[in-house]
């Protein structure tokens, strides 16, 4: 019991994870969703790539392990790899 309340102090795993807003951007024919999520004090890189594909809409959902101090640089830095992911892996990302 005392374990958890440390981590819950400190930001530990059993830590409560609040979402941020959500930014979106256009890149090539697919949306780019940043949907960062505070956690243990940090902003952790997470977001959506989504694609019109005729009547469907796919979507590829990461996160990452990476965390940065505030919501817009993580924002932005899962922007930056969601751009580089599209251009290494294109369509392939929703397999």
């Amino acid at each position: 019991m005392f374990g958890k309340v440390l981590k819950s102090l400190f930001g530990g795993s059993d830590a409560p994870q609040k979402p941020g807003n959500s930014v979106s951007v256009e890149y090539d024919s697919y949306t780019i969703i940043a949907e960062p999520q505070q956690n243990g004090g940090q902003w952790q890189v997470r977001g959506r790539i989504e694609k019109q594909d005729g009547e469907e809409l796919k979507s590829h959902v990461f996160i990452r392990a990476d965390t940065l101090p505030g919501e817009t640089e993580a924002a932005n830095e899962m922007i930056r790899k969601a751009k580089m992911m599209i251009d290494q892996q294109g369509d392939s990302i929703f397999s």
